[in-house]
């Protein structure tokens, strides 16, 4: 297919999200911006939430890794089930009690301003990394199936797109961004089961079929019982859990749109409503990870990883599975991103500017400092994805996954350490324990041949770094409590 069509394709549907952007954003003030004014439908924000959950890097990573792990991720799936369940009925009735607008002010009324801030600062951090990871990796695709047929220098397309997702959210913040979800969620699950049913109807097979075709070449095995392997099952479901428990319960992006809904019992209802549609929807993708590689040797598509997805669609199917995939790709692209701007916005100005602390400001002048704080990340993010661009990974899932286990162990740290214990902090040695966990679990890993032998360390990492957060903290506490009325039931 034409580049240009498909670039012409690409700005229509830009033009549709500005529209609803428009529609949305009338009126708009910084609480639109920040929780939606505590006024979004639970069914829109579980359903726009699967968008934003699962990115373009499980769009394109997921199957692609299917060559390598089979249906090992099924294993973090089940993972995933507990955790949410976790986020609804301990972490969400905590954020409903204490009407937060920034998750990590619990921190602040619980352990201290520098805890406050350090959980902000490493949640800035971690959604930094992870959300220009993944939009490196759908704007890397782009790029190759598009613009550079087109001529168009990588930066050039990175400038453009994340001044596109300034647009429609520049105003209206969370308000809006509940509704493109909605929409982008929509288009990227049209496309993937539009991609399941083509490829099913070239390889003729019916489901049953194609998943013993996939088990005669090892495809579909999910659980690894190799103790010392890094994907052994028990280790990866434990761990499955506390990266929902983190990079949902414990991250201001997923959250702030959970917590926009008016009461907790419809709050709770959109997260199990997501956890449902999540089991499905990456249940689906692992099944088109399997099908690709069934079809890529049939097409003589030698390309693994991330590259297989395009490389069979662009190259083998027809224009109208070519226009739904590009729609669908791009629909996962947005919601990786712009969300994460809007939170990131949310943080830097809520948490460590203090606006809604600061009265000598009038409310146009926050508005100003949020807008010039919301242009600032997005150029951050153009260098981040730069940055991506030059080390260029063969599996952004993995990397993803990686950085989580480094950034979100201190928060786990944190937040365990105020729930599960009525002690309080020296927090003026916060800022150290929070640093050193990550420095200290890098370093075992870096000698891990060294200090362990066989045992190879995977996504534990991350719940060692929290237990080296909680044990540092408990070092530096006392035994009296800071506020009993803030202490979580």
């Amino acid at each position: 297919m034409s580049p240009v069509l498909l670039f012409v394709i690409l700005i229509a549907y830009f033009a549709l999200l500005m529209g609803v952007a428009w529609a949305t954003s009338r009126n708009a003030n910084n609480d639109s911006f920040y929780i939606g004014n505590k006024s979004s439908n639970w069914m829109l924000v579980a359903f726009g939430m699967v968008g934003t959950t699962l990115s373009g890097a499980t769009f394109i990573s997921v199957p692609g890794n299917v060559g390598l792990d089979a249906f090992g991720y099924g294993q973090i799936l089940i993972g995933y089930v507990i955790g949410y369940i976790a986020v609804a009925f301990i972490l969400l009735p905590l954020y409903y009690r204490l009407k937060l607008t920034s998750i990590y002010h619990y921190l602040d009324v619980r352990l201290g301003r520098r805890a406050y801030q350090s959980g902000a600062s490493f949640f800035i951090l971690s959604r930094l990394l992870g959300a220009t990871a993944r939009l490196y990796l759908v704007v890397n695709i782009l790029q190759a199936i598009i613009l550079d047929s087109l001529g168009v220098p990588f930066w050039l397309t990175t400038l453009v797109i994340l001044g596109m997702i300034l647009m429609y959210t520049y105003e209206g913040g969370v308000k809006t961004i509940v509704w493109t979800d909605t929409l982008q969620t929509s288009c990227m699950l049209i496309g993937l089961v539009a991609c399941v049913v083509y490829l099913l109807t070239q390889l003729d097979m019916t489901v049953g079929q194609s998943l013993a075709a996939m088990d005669a070449r090892g495809l579909s095995t999910i659980f690894t019982t190799d103790v010392d392997s890094p994907n052994f099952f028990l280790k990866q479901i434990v761990a499955g859990a506390f990266i929902v428990l983190t990079m949902t319960g414990m991250d201001q992006e997923m959250m702030q749109k959970t917590i926009s809904v008016k009461t907790l019992k419809d709050s709770q209802k959109n997260l199990l409503s997501l956890t449902l549609i999540l089991v499905i929807v990456l249940s689906l993708f692992l099944f088109l990870g399997g099908l690709l590689y069934l079809y890529a040797p049939l097409a003589g598509v030698t390309a693994t990883g991330d590259k297989i997805f395009s490389a069979v669609v662009m190259g083998h199917l027809p224009a109208a599975v070519q226009i739904i995939f590009l729609v669908a790709l791009v629909s996962a692209l947005f919601p990786s991103a712009d969300g994460a701007i809007t939170a990131l916005t949310s943080s830097f100005c809520i948490d460590l500017l203090g606006l809604k602390r600061r009265d000598d400001l009038s409310e146009a002048d926050k508005v100003k400092w949020r807008q010039r704080v919301h242009l600032g990340f997005a150029f951050l993010f153009l260098l981040l994805v730069m940055g991506f661009k030059w080390a260029d990974s063969p599996s952004m899932i993995v990397v993803i996954l990686k950085l989580a286990s480094y950034t979100y162990g201190p928060l786990l740290g944190l937040f365990a350490f105020g729930l599960l214990t009525t002690r309080r902090l020296n927090d003026r040695w916060v800022p150290a324990i929070t640093i050193g966990a990550p420095i200290l679990c890098g370093l075992v890993e870096f000698n891990q041949a060294y200090l362990l032998g066989t045992y190879r360390l995977g996504l534990e990492l991350l719940m060692i770094n929290g237990i080296l957060v909680f044990a540092g903290l408990y070092g530096i506490s006392s035994r009296e409590r800071r506020d009993p009325a803030a202490v979580a039931a």
